[in-house]
């Protein structure tokens, strides 16, 4: 289970947001995230809010598709009550925990509910993410049938030894199978890889890359290994049973991906992520960076609108509790201020292959360019066209780069 809330004031029972939170909302896109906080087992690394089946305290999976309803129609109820215009979905996004392991008609109908309360506009990207062991093609295709245009699967390595550190429990043999389905149901495909597991060497991770092009997705997400505080991993690198991942070996294992996936075609677009061609870029996770709306729907579950963000209560139970007494399952929220919107504004943008705008930074902000460059930590080229664009060494230094712009001096 992950950490605690973030520390913000209590969330009105009405679920009721600020009247500011609608300045501007028709020039942002809006998305849906739909939280399905159910795994078979807990993986060693994970701080993310998942419950496995001796976790639940009597709350049924079955029964979560239609509480997950009742806060889609929540959502369109309290922005309107709230004076937010109506926007329909420009992405839904189900993510977990292990989407799949509800069945598919269950995943349709939250769909389904998004589309008739929220509305979706048309060629909208809609995405699973996917446990390689929890899916089959008949499966995949009646998500296809409803409107599923995207899945997203957690290979994370090739390498059966670096997959039992991790404590994933599928056989890598059965990504090559699950692509080849997803493909014939007519889905776009995207795999996630993790890099600098403890005892992963370099032929490793090379393996696992080679592995993962070789099944040509569309889009690639490698993320570093981060030892989160309360985790199993955590606790096992503190009794010394693993070692600490090294810094220097994961910008070696960083720049390997780059040059690899680029060799075969695959083009950066956000520090983590690399896809073939801008229309496979994951449109849902490029408005997080570009700072857009979404409502996220299920336990721990964030929502932003207009500078407004909130979390929704983390344990299932709880958040049945609420749903079904006719509550907001809102535990709590934030009301950004100027000075905060800009600082994750400059933090979002620079991550991202177009970056951000020098004309849009503060004096000082655009007074670092110039060491910036002489840094080569962003290309001399989009700077002088009036763009920061972060080069190779400037994406393993995102956020020294961040504090550069961001400078008081």
């Amino acid at each position: 289970m992950a950490g605690p809330h973030p520390v913000g004031d209590p969330a009105p029972l009405d679920g009721l947001i600020p009247a500011s939170a609608a300045i501007g909302a028709s020039e942002r896109d809006f998305g849906v995230y739909l939280h399905v906080p159910f795994c078979k087992v807990r993986c060693g690394y994970c701080d993310f809010n998942t419950y496995t089946a001796t976790e639940l305290r009597g709350v049924k999976q079955s029964d979560y598709a239609s509480q997950a309803v009742l806060e889609v129609g929540a959502a369109a109820r309290i922005l309107a009550e709230s004076g937010v215009p109506a926007r329909p979905a420009a992405t839904v996004f189900f993510g977990g925990g292990t989407p799949t392991l509800l069945p598919a008609d269950h995943l349709v109908r939250m769909l389904h509910a998004v589309r008739d309360t929220v509305g979706i506009v048309p060629g909208a990207e809609i995405t699973t993410e996917a446990n390689p062991d929890s899916v089959d093609l008949v499966y995949l295709r009646q998500l296809k049938q409803a409107g599923f245009t995207r899945v997203s699967f957690g290979m994370q390595s090739a390498v059966p030894r670096v997959l039992a550190t991790l404590e994933r429990t599928h056989d890598p043999e059965r990504v090559p199978l699950v692509v080849a389905w997803a493909r014939e149901a007519g889905l776009d495909v995207s795999l996630d890889l993790i890099y600098g597991t403890p005892g992963e060497t370099i032929d490793d991770w090379r393996a696992s890359l080679d592995a993962a092009i070789g099944q040509q997705p569309d889009h690639i997400s490698a993320y570093s290994l981060i030892v989160e505080d309360g985790t199993k991993l955590a606790r096992q690198i503190r009794r010394g049973e693993l070692v600490q991942p090294d810094e220097d070996l994961q910008a070696d294992f960083y720049e390997l991906a780059d040059a690899h996936l680029a060799e075969a075609g695959y083009s950066w677009y956000e520090v983590s992520n690399w896809s073939r061609g801008i229309e496979h870029r994951s449109r849902h996770n490029l408005s997080y960076w570009r700072s857009a709306d979404w409502w996220g729907i299920g336990p721990g579950a964030h929502s932003h609108v207009g500078g407004v963000r909130w979390w929704n209560v983390k344990h299932p139970a709880a958040y049945a509790d609420r749903i079904l007494a006719g509550h907001s399952p809102a535990a709590g929220r934030e009301t950004l201020d100027a000075a905060t919107r800009e600082t994750e504004r400059v933090l979002l943008l620079t991550r991202i292959r177009e970056g951000i705008q020098v004309s849009t930074l503060s004096v000082l902000g655009r007074r670092e360019v110039a060491g910036l460059i002489a840094d080569q930590l962003i290309d001399a080229r989009a700077a002088i066209g009036g763009t920061v664009e972060l080069t190779l060494t400037g994406r393993l230094l995102a956020d020294a780069v961040v504090r550069r712009l961001l400078t008081d001096r």
